[in-house]
């Protein structure tokens, strides 16, 4: 044992929440063991076999509602209501996967000369997932779920202020009928996740997190030969073209930018409007953010709650002053409120370019940039400078050429046309540039981690 702990705080009221002990590395080594062990048993269980017991992950989820909601909003401080919200997206994940995941990974016949061919897709073996805090539960559902559909083993480091979280998240599973052990949560610090990764029984490592860390888990994963996904930061740009309905721009882009707390990496962040529009625009969103009801996460009443930690509030905060200093303009917001809680309130930035962490970096919090565009091209041109490209959106009535702009011209994953969205099942996730690669959902997120195995048969 060792005698380091992972202690859990309440964002709302700064008071400890819980502590645990960190695993000693025989213990987390352990982990790792018993994952594989099982995984060795569940590869050999059907496709149809898996699915039932991942729609019953679904029901589980379900039934565990309120009490995995509530504990999310006291560690994370995300809205009761969100909290909510994304339990039924991780249930619907598992309908989803259990519904269409056999068909998904069925055997496909090929044709070849002198005999047949034949696809395979067999599971690897043990998958290792870091994971961060914004979504306590969404973030470890997502690439769990569809592993274990595959027949994987999973391993879960979750971030240390969900720690309660990613515990209850096993339970869930093994409720449901999950073999004990398959699904293995480490409590354990960096320098024991390297080994994690190096372990021979880990096949492979997916990270959603920062770039900076993704490219240090890709590095650790290179140097061993394993495969990656990494889902990164991003500055997500969301364009009101001249055309744009100014009142749905306005509306969307504000429930975009605060949605769960601002702290989402496909949170609509910088908001590119053309000069037709900029000056309504701003107008709209400063009067918008001006009635942002800061407060506790569990009224009803409230549209933003306390950021996840002191840290967290402090840089949020640093990266508007440095903007600020560089020539920006508050037109709201930006003031940390005097009170308990780690709260910080809607903020509009104008004036914002090149050179400003606003226009440069990801601000993992409810700060919106807005930038003026000469006409729509140039604003698909200031979209496309940043070295993110995780999702984005683009405002317009005229959607066929949205469309086109989106697919041809949109350096991006994702893109919502005069809408907002985090995720769907059905529809793959991920980025490009420094916001990672590989994808999540859908069948292409399924695929991810296999053995695509090719078999050929002589006449």
């Amino acid at each position: 044992m060792t005698d380091q702990t992972i202690d859990t705080i309440n964002p709302l009221t700064e008071q400890p929440l819980k502590s645990y002990p960190v695993m000693s590395d025989d213990e987390a080594m352990n982990v790792v063991q018993k994952s594989h062990d099982a995984f060795l048993d569940w590869r050999l269980r059907s496709l149809d076999d898996r699915a039932g017991v991942i729609a019953a992950i679904a029901a589980e989820l379900r039934k565990s509602k309120d009490e995995f909601a509530q504990l999310m909003t006291d560690e994370v401080g995300k809205l009761l209501r969100d909290s909510r919200q994304e339990i039924d997206l991780c249930a619907g994940i598992c309908d989803y996967t259990a519904k269409h995941g056999p068909d998904m990974l069925a055997d496909e016949e090929r044709e070849i000369s002198d005999g047949r061919g034949l696809v395979t897709y067999s599971p690897l073996g043990v998958i290792y997932g870091i994971q961060p805090w914004n979504f306590p539960c969404y973030q470890a559902v997502r690439y769990s779920i569809s592993s274990l559909m595959v027949g994987n083993g999973v391993l879960l480091k979750h971030s240390e202020n969900c720690t309660g979280s990613g515990l209850m998240l096993r339970d869930i599973f093994e409720r449901a009928g999950l073999p004990k052990g398959l699904f293995g949560v480490l409590l354990i610090t960096h320098d024991q996740s390297d080994r994690i990764i190096e372990h021979k029984l880990v096949r492979g490592v997916t990270l959603t997190g920062s770039d900076k860390a993704g490219r240090t888990v890709a590095q650790k994963a290179a140097s061993v030969s394993k495969k990656t996904v990494l889902e990164l930061g991003s500055n997500d740009a969301y364009m009101v073209f001249d055309d744009a309905d100014l009142d749905l721009a306005i509306k969307t882009c504000v429930q975009g930018r605060l949605y769960n707390n601002g702290q989402t990496c496909v949170n609509a962040k910088r908001f590119i409007v053309t000069e037709k529009n900029y000056d309504a625009f701003v107008e709209g969103y400063a009067a918008a953010f001006k009635d942002i009801a800061i407060g506790d996460p569990n009224d009803k009443a409230t549209q933003l709650g306390p950021l996840v930690s002191r840290r967290q509030r402090d840089q949020i905060h640093d990266q508007v002053e440095q903007s600020v200093a560089k020539g920006a303009k508050i037109v709201v917001g930006g003031e940390v409120p005097d009170r308990t809680g780690w709260f910080y309130p809607a903020t509009a930035l104008v004036d914002v370019v090149p050179g400003q962490p606003a226009y440069d970096d990801e601000i993992f919090g409810p700060v919106a940039s807005i930038i003026k565009a000469k006409d729509d091209e140039d604003a698909m041109r200031i979209a496309n400078d940043s070295r993110y490209g995780l999702g984005g959106g683009i405002f317009s009535k005229d959607v066929e050429r949205a469309v086109k702009m989106a697919s041809t011209y949109f350096d991006t994953g994702m893109v919502h046309i005069n809408s907002y969205a985090i995720a769907m099942p059905n529809m793959p996730f991920g980025g490009v540039k420094d916001s990672g690669y590989g994808r999540e959902h859908g069948e292409v997120g399924l695929k991810e981690f296999v053995n695509v195995k090719s078999i050929t048969i002589a006449a």
